[in-house]
């Protein structure tokens, strides 16, 4: 059993976003077993038949839990959003614990659901981290099938290759469509390829239309999509103005380098150590690796990227309200030589009170002037630190 880093507080209700496959289910199933919690599955196709017809009838279902003061898990909430009026009353009014998960707050949001106005703590589950696999982690097939809990149940290529096809194919081509989110889904499979290809570079809306032969419009939508359902993130670029940077282009990751090599058909293309594939397979890795450590660790930060007019660029800046920034480069190669840091360097400098952190496939650690050099998995532990 993989001991996910998620921490849910049982004594209070909450939503559990997460895209399909992340382990949502399993989770809730350790942390509320049978006897703690009543679990009401909106994914099959009686029990959703009942609620989206009648959605009163919640109350009797629940009717067990309330007796025996159990909480109430209900998977895939998204599909019946009228059922959160009811939540809201028996939060209030019976003094009920709620579990609410879903793969996105998309279709809540824009169907005016009842989002219980802040009496649910908000919580996302992602991809495993190398800490929650722990010795069975390897590097190489992470960069290569990603890590979804799935992939890491069985070490045979071609059932890994079929598992993410799939995904690729019912979930994220199919099942979006028929949540009616997207309405004209030619344009969108071919979006979802380019996308996929060019995961980690900065957006250029209107090539990936021409690419894609739609709308620039059209474009950024399917790219909140992406985000929206949690399938991936724009990282924005850093600027001390908040008008400067939202003016400037994002980068977009996908939360997993499974996902992004599925869409992009490159599952039959091994990822090789020295290769431009690899570095990019490596940096979206680690970057992801940071972002679901601090989702986890339930304080705010924000992350971004800094390039400059020529070209000289930070992989990820991490900012916390009161403490040090963290500039982070990120390198794929297992030697670094002490002339690839002067870039990090100049901008510690010029940041006053940054720290520079450069994160790399290597084992041993260095101090050169103002920059820590680490291996990727020390180096995020000591970001931790740090914030």
């Amino acid at each position: 059993m993989i001991r996910r880093q998620c921490n849910i507080l049982k004594s209070n209700s909450f939503f559990l976003f997460g895209a399909r496959g992340t382990g949502k289910t399993t989770l809730l199933n350790d942390q509320f077993p049978p006897t703690e919690a009543l679990r009401i599955d909106l994914l099959d196709p009686s029990v959703f038949g009942q609620l989206q017809a009648n959605p009163s009838l919640l109350q009797p279902m629940i009717e067990p839990a309330k007796l025996g003061n159990r909480s109430v898990i209900i998977d895939e909430v998204q599909r019946v959003p009228s059922l959160l009026d009811f939540v809201h009353l028996f939060i209030e009014r019976d003094k009920m614990v709620f579990g609410l998960t879903g793969s996105s707050a998309r279709k809540l949001r824009r169907g005016a659901a009842n989002l219980l106005a802040g009496r649910a703590f908000v919580y996302k589950l992602l991809p495993l981290l190398a800490d929650e696999l722990q010795k069975s982690f390897i590097l190489n097939d992470a960069l290569e099938w990603g890590t979804l809990p799935s992939i890491w149940n069985t070490t045979d290529r071609k059932v890994r290759s079929l598992y993410l096809q799939s995904y690729a194919e019912t979930y994220l081509k199919e099942e979006i469509i028929a949540e009616q989110i997207i309405r004209n889904p030619p344009p969108f499979r071919r979006f979802l390829q380019v996308a996929a290809q060019m995961s980690g570079k900065l957006i250029n809306y209107t090539k990936v239309a021409a690419d894609c032969s739609t709308d620039p419009s059209n474009v950024k939508n399917y790219f909140q999509i992406l985000d929206d359902t949690l399938l991936g993130f724009f990282l924005e670029p850093f600027h001390e103005s908040i008008r400067k940077r939202q003016s400037k282009s994002p980068k977009f990751y996908f939360i997993d380098t499974g996902i992004s090599r599925a869409l992009a058909g490159l599952l039959d293309v091994p990822p090789r150590p020295g290769t431009s594939q690899y570095g990019d397979l490596f940096e979206a890795f680690v970057i992801n690796q940071i972002r679901t450590t601090l989702e986890y660790s339930q304080t705010q930060f924000q992350l971004s990227y800094l390039r400059t007019k020529d070209d000289a660029e930070i992989d990820l800046i991490i900012e916390r309200g009161g403490r040090p920034r963290i500039l982070v480069e990120i390198k794929s190669s297992t030697h670094i030589r002490p002339e690839e840091f002067s870039t990090l360097k100049k901008f510690c400098a010029d940041m006053k009170g940054s720290v520079a952190l450069c994160l790399y496939n290597g084992e041993i650690e260095m101090q050169v002037e103002n920059v820590r050099c680490l291996p990727w998995r020390v180096g995020i532990k000591e970001l931790m630190e740090i914030t």
